[in-house]
């Protein structure tokens, strides 16, 4: 019998013990708390660099059109360039010819 309140007591002490015990590890709650609020850091920090993604993507569509527009337009100059030294070279022609005739003509 004695052994059996002797067992009875040990075991009446380890539930108080286990009663008494804090299954909370505080580091573990330490660490998970640091965890999440490196989480919510994270996602404002990527908030933000999807935003300015955003930016950039809207910065370089713009910057694309004015591009094209000046290359359309230094097509258009150089088109304007091509047919102004024709008309240069027409004129210099007529201009040749029209003297060949006056020279016909003076002789």
């Amino acid at each position: 019998m004695k052994t059996d309140i002797e067992k009875e007591k040990k075991l009446n002490s380890a539930l108080d013990k286990l009663k008494n015990l804090n299954l909370e590890n505080p580091t573990l709650k330490s660490n998970l708390e640091n965890l999440n609020a490196q989480k919510n850091q994270l996602q404002i920090e990527k908030k933000e660099i999807e935003e300015k993604y955003q930016n950039l993507i809207r910065e370089h569509e713009a910057l694309s059109l004015k591009l094209e527009e000046f290359n359309n337009q230094k097509i258009k100059e150089q088109k304007k360039e091509s047919e102004f030294s024709e008309k240069i070279d027409e004129l210099n022609q007529e201009t040749d010819t029209l003297l060949e005739e006056i020279d016909k003509w003076q002789m």
